[in-house]
């Protein structure tokens, strides 16, 4: 049986629950699910790792473009911790689920044990949006995953140095393959939720990372991202000296975190955290 559970709202959730011992738990990015997660899991100490679907992502049920917000995302994870018994976790959060870890930083803190940040800050570079915004909740031209494979290669070159088949394994990770073609893993209303938010402004988040103060911290940066600038990064961490910062070349937004700087930065806020 696939492990749901129900939100306030009555909203199925997917997520997994793997291992046994303290619990990590993983939040991918804006448009993804928790099989953002394989490439990392193979190489991760003996631990519980918890990855969840948000709500019209993956195999989580659709509910809706007024639902896709940070906050209901965030509370959709403390109910899973309630669900699960679980007084406190460690987050590694990719971009989106970055962000969802510092708003739980700020409004739930005595849940977390620690986070880290892939690929994501307080300030958001305007080039990024406009890339997400270009794509988000359109179906794919592509007809097949080789096509796919083919379409991410060309469209991000900033990548380099990959293993064998990544962008096919992406390809499959990301896209349904139906008669008429490729189709979404996630509900195409979500453009509508993103593009509210960029009108919206999205508010001041450095607020969010301060209240991120007394959990241990790491940051993994993609040299080559259009969303997270080094400058961003380095004010981070002049904000908090203590945090990991490891910077994976040759990775836009986002790493996969297998690399070896990834891996790096993990196992050492791991070390503290758990």
């Amino acid at each position: 049986m696939m492990p749901f559970f129900t939100a306030s709202d009555g909203t199925q959730l997917h997520y997994t629950d793997t291992g046994h011992g303290r619990a990590l738990l993983c939040l991918a990015g804006l448009t993804r699910n928790g099989s953002d997660f394989d490439y990392l899991a193979p190489h991760l100490p003996p631990l519980r790792l918890l990855r969840l679907d948000y709500r019209g992502r993956g195999q989580s049920q659709w509910s809706g473009a007024e639902s896709y917000t940070v906050p209901r995302e965030g509370a959709d994870v403390v109910e899973l911790l309630d669900y699960l018994g679980l007084d406190q976790v460690a987050v590694l959060g990719t971009s989106r689920g970055g962000i969802i870890a510092m708003y739980l930083a700020a409004t739930a803190h005595d849940r977390l044990r620690g986070i880290c940040l892939n690929d994501i800050g307080p300030v958001i570079d305007t080039d990024g949006l406009a890339r997400i915004a270009s794509y988000i909740g359109r179906t794919p031209a592509a007809r097949s995953h080789s096509e796919a494979a083919m379409a991410l290669a060309r469209a991000y070159p900033e990548f380099t140095d990959l293993p064998a088949g990544r962008w096919m394994d992406e390809a499959r990770r990301h896209f349904t393959q139906t008669d008429q073609g490729l189709d979404l893993n996630y509900d195409p209303a979500l453009r509508d939720a993103f593009l509210a938010a960029m009108d919206g402004g999205g508010g001041d988040i450095w607020p969010l990372f301060d209240a991120c103060a007394g959990l241990p911290l790491a940051l993994i940066r993609g040299a080559n991202s259009d969303l997270l600038s080094a400058a961003t990064a380095q004010q981070m961490q002049e904000r908090r000296p203590d945090m990991i910062l490891e910077e994976v070349p040759g990775r836009g937004h986002i790493p996969f975190l297998d690399e070896a700087e990834s891996l790096r930065a993990i196992h050492q806020w791991l070390g503290m955290c758990l």
